[in-house]
């Protein structure tokens, strides 16, 4: 996922197609192009998906926990980046 936000950022085809990516940070996608993203710029807790086809940047939960209970809980598969964490 590093290596994706990376690329959006700095691919100049992409930044001459799409709005800046730089108010987002991407943490998995939807399968079919996709992305679902945190606010960092304000920084906030929600989460948006933005749509590769339209570029537009569409909130859809206050926060990862809401976000993960909803698509878990109605049966929506979703990719999310494989990370470590560390106590």
């Amino acid at each position: 996922m590093l290596a994706e936000n990376t690329s959006l950022r700095s691919d100049g085809q992409l930044r001459s197609l799409y709005m800046p990516f730089d108010p987002l940070l991407f943490f998995g996608g939807n399968g079919g192009g996709d992305q679902f993203a945190f606010v960092r710029t304000p920084e906030r807790d929600d989460v948006v998906v933005w749509d590769h086809e339209t570029d537009s940047r569409n909130w859809i939960s206050p926060s990862l926990e809401s976000f993960l209970g909803s698509a878990l809980g109605s049966g929506v598969k979703i990719g999310i980046a494989d990370c470590s964490l560390t106590e």
